[in-house]
């Protein structure tokens, strides 16, 4: 299948969590996908969408709602895996377009979770990994975080961290300016 290469799909992925291992009988599960649409040709961010995953193996606990605001009354209402697996598909076209996250936590979550759940991977073969392109960019002796790269290159921290949805936008913004940055270079 041909490659779409207009747009690459930016995801970060909240999963239910625990301040040490996970609950017994309970496994983590992916309960907010943040998406942002970033359009190569201009570097712009064009949209960002939460998509709110009902978790069927485990709960939100009191340290994963700290962490990210998600609260198990919040994620009750959300839809099933595969439905949101369905949506990254159709509406994002996700199969036949690049997708980046930062790090390979959200990517191997993915995985992990497909095969769990008996889920068809909703993604392609091509993933950026920008943490590392951006500790590749800057020569860093090793990858920094989320927030330290906003820090590094002067970007502002928008909405709420530790929400996918917002992260999702912020790690657009970093892709972008890591675009730009190239072309403005070449």
């Amino acid at each position: 299948m041909a490659k779409k290469l207009d747009q690459i799909i930016v995801i970060d992925i909240e999963a239910t969590c625990w301040s040490g291992s996970p609950r017994p009988g309970q496994e983590n599960e992916i309960i907010e996908i943040g998406i942002c649409t970033l359009d190569i040709s201009s570097g712009e961010r064009l949209e960002k969408e939460s998509i709110l995953v009902k978790p069927e193996r485990s709960t939100v606990s009191e340290f994963c709602t700290q962490l990210t605001t998600l609260t198990q009354a919040q994620v009750d209402t959300g839809i099933t895996f595969l439905e949101a697996c369905a949506i990254l598909k159709d509406k994002y076209l996700s199969h036949q377009r690049v997708w980046a996250s930062y790090g390979e936590y959200d990517r191997q979550q993915f995985e992990k979770q497909c095969q769990s759940f008996n889920v068809t991977y909703p993604f392609g073969t091509r993933h950026i990994n920008i943490k590392t392109l951006v500790a590749i960019f800057h020569a860093l002796p090793k990858e920094v975080g989320m927030s330290g790269a906003l820090e590094l290159m002067n970007l502002p921290l928008e909405g709420t961290h530790h929400r996918g949805v917002d992260d999702a936008w912020n790690i657009a913004g970093i892709l972008s300016e890591l675009v730009v940055k190239t072309r403005v270079r070449t």
